[in-house]
């Protein structure tokens, strides 16, 4: 199991594609040569305001240092005001602990599924027999975020998934969501 952040963008109206533009020319190559695992980026269907990301590390460890190394490092340097210009917020993020998650080539729309469930043990059993591996199981991290510059989102026990399933006996929240790149 990899450190995954699932990150969710506010973006000042009609930005979003300048800054998918921004993130795929520069920042995907840009944390690959420090180390970040880039995965899924999405449009949210149900927000035109909204850009969706996973990115995922091995340990904390190498988050701390990968992250270092990305926002001291050229890359973000030269262009971090151009992408802070479409962001109203980027402090929605989920750390978490799962396989991390990209979509298949030519997948048009993905369901990503946060629920809060009210017991482990009951969740368990759902997951057991509801969601197969496919569906990419993120639980939440329960560690210190080690690199503050960056705020994660704490004091929640979520889970997260991709694809459809069976209904679940706890409050949802899904998100409809496009692949940057089909």
């Amino acid at each position: 199991m990899s450190i995954v952040e699932l990150r969710q963008y506010t973006l000042r109206p009609g930005t979003r594609e300048t800054l998918i533009e921004l993130f795929e020319r520069e920042f995907v190559t840009g944390q690959e040569a420090v180390g970040i695992a880039v995965g899924g980026r999405f449009r949210d269907l149900d927000d035109p305001d909204r850009f969706v990301w996973l990115r995922a590390f091995p340990d904390m460890r190498h988050r701390r240092r990968s992250l270092e190394a990305f926002y001291t490092g050229p890359v973000w340097q030269e262009n971090r005001d151009a992408a802070n210009a479409t962001m109203i917020d980027s402090d929605d993020v989920l750390l978490l602990h799962g396989p991390g998650f990209t979509p298949h080539s030519g997948i048009r729309e993905v369901i990503a599924t946060v629920c809060r469930p009210s017991g482990a043990a009951a969740f368990d059993a759902y997951a057991a027999r509801h969601l197969d591996p496919g569906h990419a199981l993120h639980r939440t991290a329960h560690v210190e975020n080690d690199y503050p510059r960056l705020p994660v989102r704490t004091g929640e026990d979520v889970r997260v998934w991709f694809g459809p399933a069976e209904p679940l006996p706890w409050p949802i929240r899904q998100l409809r969501l496009e692949p940057v790149t089909a």
